[in-house]
C-alpha cells in the first residue's frame, strides 16, 4: 500500500508507465487480466510506495468513460468486492456473519460507483438481496451471466 508519495509527480504518467511495462496497452487491459484482484492489490503490483487503489479506480473509470464501458467497469468492480469478501462464491447461509459479509461487499461496491450508474447499482443491490444467487456462486469476470442479468451493457 502507498506510502504517502503516490500523490508526488505525475501521478497519471507513472501508472500508464508501469502498465506499459507490464506489457499491457491501457489500464483497462492490466485490471481485467486479473478480473478478482482487489484495487489496493492491483495498485500495489503496479507500485506498492508509489500508486494508490484510488488513483487505479480513477483511471480504470476515465478509460471506461472515453471506451463508453462503463457498466462494464461497475459489473468489474462487483467482482472484485465479492471475491475479496466471500472467495468462497456466495454463502449457503446468511446468518448473521455471513449478512454482514454480503453487506460489506455491496456496500464498498456502492462506494466505487460512478454517480451515472448509482441507481442501477442500488437496484442490482436490492435484487441481489431479495434473490439470492445460488449457494457458491463466484463471478469471476463482468461478463458473468447473472451479472449481466443484474446490469446489462447499456450505458447510462
Amino acid at each position: 500500500m502507498s506510502d504517502g508519495r503516490a500523490w508526488e509527480g505525475n501521478v497519471k504518467a507513472r501508472l500508464y508507465e508501469r502498465v506499459r511495462e507490464r506489457g499491457y496497452d491501457s489500464l483497462t487491459a492490466f485490471a481485467e487480466a486479473r478480473p478478482t484482484a482487489s484495487l489496493v492489490a492491483l495498485a500495489d503490483e503496479l507500485g506498492p510506495d508509489d500508486i494508490a487503489a484510488v488513483q487505479v479506480f480513477s483511471g480504470l473509470v476515465a478509460e471506461a468513460e472515453r471506451s463508453r464501458k462503463v457498466t462494464r467497469l461497475v459489473r468489474g468492480q462487483l467482482v472484485r468486492e465479492l471475491a475479496e469478501a466471500l472467495p468462497n462464491g456466495w454463502p449457503t447461509v446468511l446468518d448473521d456473519s455471513n449478512r454482514l459479509k454480503v453487506a460489506m461487499a455491496l456496500a464498498h461496491w456502492g462506494a466505487y460507483t460512478p454517480e451515472t450508474h448509482e441507481q442501477h447499482v442500488e437496484r442490482a443491490k436490492a435484487a441481489l438481496r431479495t434473490s439470492p444467487p445460488p449457494a457458491g456462486w463466484r463471478p469471476l469476470g463482468p461478463d458473468d451471466e447473472l451479472l449481466l442479468t443484474l446490469l446489462p451493457d447499456e450505458e447510462v
